[in-house]
């Protein structure tokens, strides 16, 4: 059907016209308004002069039918409000509607004040049907919980929901975590017989998985009538969900007895459970049922995500790299799912070189990339990229808060500039307990025990309850300013105030604590009555005391013991050499070195690390493999002798 637009000037001689109808719309001239007339043939006078034909019904239906905006829907639906009734009239009702929910379909996020109007035609039509109900339901069950207040009018109303109402009603529930509507649903389902539809079935099962109740989801699931790939998928997501990856990976190898094929999104989840294992054969066994199934994982970024990561937090990072390094299309998760990765597998200077590829392929980092290159900055004392991170958050207007602004205080605190950490921490303007470990951890270090004292005793003001990882700054604050006294409060607190169980960690920072003031026989005494079998951490500790204190013979006990639960640690060995030597007991001294020997332990050399131009420089002990290691000790050694000289000199005027 075509259409002729006529300008303002024609309008009153096309509306004289017989049988034309008229419907004003607005072009993009200000000021213009024009006017659509159907140029179908001319249909015979009616009685009623303000009456439609038969034929003009259909034109109104066609048009309704290819509407391209909302506000040429307001013009028809105003022209049919103006038209006497008819017995068409529902239809019009009708197509408004679905035409309305089709134009905001394309929305996003859609448009309430459309999805609003919408419902008010529903709510003014004489005899609404439940598909009406349906379409509306199905708009709004992404946004709100209008979708449950609809259901509840619906039933007021005397229109009886079908098996296509209820899995969008419950999906808005399931948005906005409402249980108890979605309980009320659930016994109405009961009532009217429709748990035998498996559509129904799922989506209370996806309701109770998102809510936590993993044993009403494990109950419908043995209840429904027919078990769905999206079935089985519901169930071990719930089971990833609410922490029982090994539960999760036993309802896939129960799925796959069935003889269900598993799609994408069901393997992205297995390897995810994978990965929560740590169990590098399991995840190889899915990966081989892939190849086996011959899954396109080219095809499917997440799916080769999840395999990155997968490798990455089994340990398999060179295979991680190579299953990276095929994906034909990289999103900002594949690089985060690589640098997180790495870093968490302390392999911080490749994390690095994996950002600054991402950086030359100009993908934009978020959040997440951002808080795993500060991690791998503040392990490897970069504080230049550091600050280079922190100035494009700044410049990218991001929010130094939650995760970021922790990584800041993070990175600056174990870059040395403790300073920077405290001005990034004090302007957050949400800080959790992560904010104030960090920063208390960071004083620590520095020695600031005063100031890292001051911000714990900020924390019950502010509401925020600290944790154990809180507590070993605390009592390392007190062990190295040799506050013993404080160090005993703070610890019985953390039971009696906090309710929290002290770990190994918390007591090993106590023996240290007491044997750095030299309290060995009391540090002593506090692992014998300890609740927990100390572990290395607590007798290393002691052992470090006797060392500081020279209580060679203390020693030498506490060495038995570290040796039975850490025998292959070189760090033991070589406390122990250390200590002999100390006491002029060079034969000793020399027995602990055979020792290694013989058992093939390595003592680890000495490293210092230093970063110029944005590049960190590694050196060991006995560094040869540098590239200007040539240059580095013809310069050591002009230093030494600048050294030498200055030293002379101070002999040969008496000054020393």
């Amino acid at each position: 059907m075509h259409y002729i637009i006529l300008s303002r000037r024609s309008a009153a001689t096309a509306s004289s016209a017989p049988g034309k109808m008229r419907i004003a719309t607005t072009l993009s001239q200000p000021a213009t308004t024009t006017t659509i007339y159907s140029a179908s043939k001319t249909p015979q006078p009616q009685n009623n002069p303000n009456s439609i034909s038969s034929q003009q019904e259909l034109s109104l239906l066609s048009k309704l039918h290819y509407c391209k905006s909302v506000s040429q829907l307001k013009q028809i639906h105003a022209f049919i409000i103006k038209t006497p009734r008819s017995q068409t009239h529902h239809i019009y009702a009708k197509k408004l509607i679905y035409s309305l929910l089709q134009l905001n379909h394309f929305l996003s996020p859609p448009n309430d004040k459309n999805l609003n109007y919408a419902h008010s035609l529903v709510k003014q039509w004489d005899k609404p049907d439940v598909y009406a109900y349906n379409a509306l339901i199905q708009r709004m069950s992404s946004t709100s919980m209008q979708s449950f207040h609809l259901y509840q009018e619906m039933l007021i109303k005397g229109i009886i929901p079908d098996t296509y109402t209820i899995p969008f009603v419950l999906k808005a529930c399931s948005h906005s975590l409402a249980l108890w509507e979605g309980q009320q649903i659930h016994a109405h389902c009961i009532k009217m017989f429709f748990m035998e539809n498996v559509y129904v079935n799922n989506t209370l099962m996806r309701l109770y998985a998102v809510c936590g109740m993993l044993d009403v989801v494990e109950k419908l699931f043995e209840q429904g009538p027919v078990r769905d790939l999206v079935s089985w998928t519901t169930l071990i997501q719930a089971y990833l969900k609410m922490g029982f990856p090994i539960d999760a990976v036993s309802a896939f190898f129960r799925m796959c007895q069935a003889n269900l094929r598993p799609d994408n999104m069901i393997l992205v989840v297995v390897l995810s459970a994978c990965s929560k294992l740590g169990d590098l054969s399991l995840g190889r066994k899915i990966h081989e049922y892939m190849v086996h199934l011959k899954v396109n994982v080219d095809s499917d970024v997440f799916l080769g995500n999840a395999l990155v990561d997968m490798y990455l937090k089994c340990g398999e990072a060179g295979f991680a790299r190579h299953m990276f390094d095929k994906m034909p299309v990289k999103n900002v998760v594949s690089w985060n799912s690589m640098i997180s990765g790495l870093a968490q597998q302390g392999q911080f200077k490749e994390a690095l070189d994996v950002f600054r590829r991402m950086q030359k392929v100009g993908l934009k980092p978020d959040d997440v990339t951002l808080v795993a290159v500060l991690n791998s900055c503040a392990n490897l004392g970069m504080l230049d990229l550091g600050k280079w991170v922190h100035a494009y958050i700044d410049k990218s207007h991001l929010r130094a808060d939650g995760f970021i602004g922790n990584a800041l205080v993070d990175m600056y605190a174990k870059s040395g500039s403790i300073d920077q950490a405290f001005r990034v921490f004090q302007a957050m303007k949400l800080r959790d307990v992560y904010s104030y470990t960090a920063m208390i951890v960071g004083l620590a270090m520095h020695g600031e025990v005063e100031s890292a004292l001051s911000i714990f005793s900020e924390m019950p003001r502010t509401g925020i309850k600290p944790d154990e990882v809180t507590f070993v700054g605390v009592l390392s604050a007190c062990s190295h300013a040799g506050l013993v006294k404080e160090g005993r409060r703070y610890f019985e607190d953390m039971s009696k105030v906090y309710n929290l169980e002290p770990q190994a960690e918390h007591y090993g920072c106590m023996v240290d604590l007491l044997g750095r003031a030299g309290l060995i026989s009391e540090a002593q005494e506090f692992i014998q009555n300890m609740p927990i079998a100390p572990d290395a951490f607590v007798w290393g500790a002691l052992l470090g005391a006797c060392k500081m204190h020279a209580k060679v013979e203390v020693g030498e006990s506490v060495m038995e013991k570290l040796l039975e639960v850490e025998p292959r640690k070189d760090g033991a060995y070589t406390l122990m050499s250390n200590m002999y030597s100390s006491a002029n007991r060079w034969r000793d001294a020399l027995k602990w070195r055979k020792a290694m020997k013989e058992r093939n332990i390595k003592k680890t050399p000495g490293c210092s690390s230093i970063e110029v131009d944005g590049l960190v420089h590694e050196f060991r002990k006995g560094e040869k493999a540098h590239p200007k290691v040539k240059e580095l000790y013809k310069l050591l050694e002009a230093m030494n002798g600048h050294l030498r000289n200055y030293g002379n000199l101070v002999h040969s005027n008496g000054l020393c």
